[in-house]
């Protein structure tokens, strides 16, 4: 999927801009999805793509919506991030390239023992009827 800058600017949200495009974060414990419960697909919110499912989504306590896994494999990219003084692995949607946030291996044992880190203002929710 390829928008230029401006294209982008003009369909985002300044904060999903941010984040989606200039590969920022929201604060901990103030996105809308960090407490959502509802049952439903999160997509991305620069290209609609399904990403995340809310059987996946569970509380890390970390301040962002938590998933152990994607919605499949092929739904997300992963590449290494080296930023901040960090070795992490940076999560973004296949389709648009979007930066959705960043995966740790410290999730659920009992799963997949990952944790996928997701900014809200990069996912929108579409809620199972």
């Amino acid at each position: 999927m390829k928008k230029t800058e401006d294209e982008w600017k003009a369909e985002l949200s300044s904060e999903a801009y941010n984040i989606l495009r200039e590969k920022g974060t929201e604060r901990a414990f103030t996105g809308k999805y960090y407490q959502n419960k509802g049952r439903g697909v999160y997509t991305c919110a620069g290209c609609g793509q399904e990403v995340f499912q809310s059987t996946s989504k569970y509380d890390s306590g970390c301040g962002w919506p938590s998933f152990d896994k994607p919605m499949n494999v092929e739904s997300v990219s992963e590449q290494m991030d080296k930023s901040h003084g960090m070795y992490r692995v940076e999560i973004t949607c296949s389709n648009c390239g979007g930066h959705l946030g960043h995966k740790f291996n410290d999730g659920p044992i009992e799963t997949t023992g990952e944790r996928y880190c997701i900014n809200s203002a990069a996912l929108k929710f579409d809620k199972e009827n």
